[in-house]
């Protein structure tokens, strides 16, 4: 513990130096006076900071984990023991880059009424990407009862804060009412309806597909008969996750793998829900996260925590080795959702080779964020010839992307091109429309 002189000490020994100046220009025989005042400022200076509260207990409370975007309250508690508790105190607090861009946040403290001398206070962090954020020194500071020292303290913090993938689209109540009703995984009996496996004969009802209708069974029975489908289920799904240097890009603040991360996040719990099995698959240069394929809700935790282990690889993204190795490890036919963003030609054109390989046996769907950038660029009315050239330069990667979804679509792999905060529900709509296909 130590103390310091705060501003008001600074300024009133400062006033020494024109006070001796004045006196030796009247009076040189006073000139002295200007200096016992700093003196006296200074010894007053010293009592104040003797005499100031002592911090007897300081208390940090942080969350042990949190998600990338959300915001996390952080406390700071301390207890003071002396005749005056202090007037003014505030404490900073040196975080990891990860819970906080500017590395630290600070903290104004306010009295307990219902404790002597106890102090409280919050702040807000919103942490920025995924991994284990480190919690660093804490500094606390309050000034004496003259106000002219502030007494300070120092703790290291030994804590760590888990950032976990955001997943707070499938808490949000319109993902939960949709559960809720869905006709997938809730209901305790056979899943009639919709489907490629042909279940049973059942009396046709208004509403039901006319497309169902079994003719020659209702000329038989003398009655309108409809086929009935079991839903299929089991089925595998694989969300292969680029973390290359192009989807470590920022959109709105985030990266656009954490992006990626909570959509797949959001249709992987629809798809354990519906009965169906989910892998993720993360890849840059080479291969990194392969994780088992998990069935049952239960186990949707532990996507998320392997989720937490994507990591920021600014490397080219190497999608023959890629999706090479995700082709040898599926034994059965599956679905694989791929997200992915591309800026180069020819890296485009290795991925379009590779996904080509894939569609002979599986099903792929491809999901791109839009590039607001871009499209703010060509939007923006040109002020100066660097303006139209940047324009232009966006125009034509614009184009190259649009041709590059263009040729996926020509091999007859679904695209999904939205806004981060739409991809979530455009992809659980395709997939639950690829359900409904009986596709897998």
């Amino acid at each position: 513990m130590n103390f310091y002189p705060t501003g008001r000490a600074v300024a009133l020994i400062a006033l020494g130096a024109p006070i001796a100046a004045v006196l030796a220009a009247v009076m040189p025989s006073l000139w002295a006076i200007g200096a016992g005042w700093a003196l006296l400022i200074i010894l007053l200076l010293l009592c104040d900071g003797l005499v100031a509260a002592r911090a007897d207990d300081v208390q940090l409370a942080v969350a042990g984990s949190g998600e990338i975007g959300a915001p996390m309250t952080v406390g700071l508690n301390a207890a003071f023991s002396g005749k005056r508790p202090p007037r003014r105190l505030m404490g900073s607090l040196g975080l990891d880059e990860r819970l906080a861009e500017s590395g630290k946040i600070a903290f104004s403290l306010a009295s307990n009424p219902a404790a002597q001398g106890a102090f409280s206070g919050q702040a807000t962090i919103i942490p920025v990407r995924r991994g284990t954020g480190k919690i660093g020194r804490l500094w606390l500071r309050w000034n004496g009862p003259l106000g002219l020292a502030w007494r300070q303290i120092q703790k290291q913090g030994a804590q760590s804060v888990a950032v976990m993938p955001n997943i707070s689209a499938v808490r949000s109540p319109s993902v939960q009412m949709f559960l809720r009703d869905s006709l997938f995984g809730l209901l305790a009996r056979k899943f009639r309806g919709e489907g490629s496996e042909f279940e049973a004969l059942a009396e046709y009802r208004p509403g039901m597909d006319r497309r169902s209708i079994d003719w020659k069974g209702s000329a038989r029975h003398s009655k309108l008969l409809a086929k009935e489908y079991d839903t299929e289920r089991n089925n595998q799904i694989v969300f292969a996750l680029d973390c290359g240097a192009a989807m470590c890009e920022p959109v709105d603040g985030l990266p656009r793998i954490d992006r990626a991360v909570s959509a797949a996040l959001l249709t992987a719990y629809v798809t354990l829900k519906a009965g169906d099995r989910a892998s993720l698959f993360s890849f840059a240069a080479k291969p990194e996260l392969s994780t088992p394929f998990l069935s049952g809700s239960r186990n949707f935790f532990r996507l998320q925590q392997e989720a937490a282990t994507i990591e920021y690889r600014h490397q080219e993204s190497n999608y023959t080795l890629a999706l090479s190795t995700l082709q040898g490890q599926l034994q059965r036919r599956s679905l694989i959702v791929i997200f992915t963003d591309f800026t180069d030609p020819t890296a485009a054109d290795m991925m379009l080779e590779a996904a080509g390989r894939l569609i002979d046996r599986h099903l792929v769907l491809f999901v791109v964020l839009e590039d607001r950038e871009l499209t703010t660029i060509i939007d923006k009315p040109p002020e100066s010839t660097e303006d139209v050239a940047r324009a232009v330069t966006a125009r034509h990667l614009l184009d190259q992307k649009k041709l590059v979804l263009t040729r996926l679509r020509h091999m007859g792999i679904d695209v999904i091109e939205a806004a981060h905060q739409d991809i979530g529900t455009r992809l659980i709509n395709s997939y639950l429309a690829i359900k409904r296909r009986g596709a897998l």
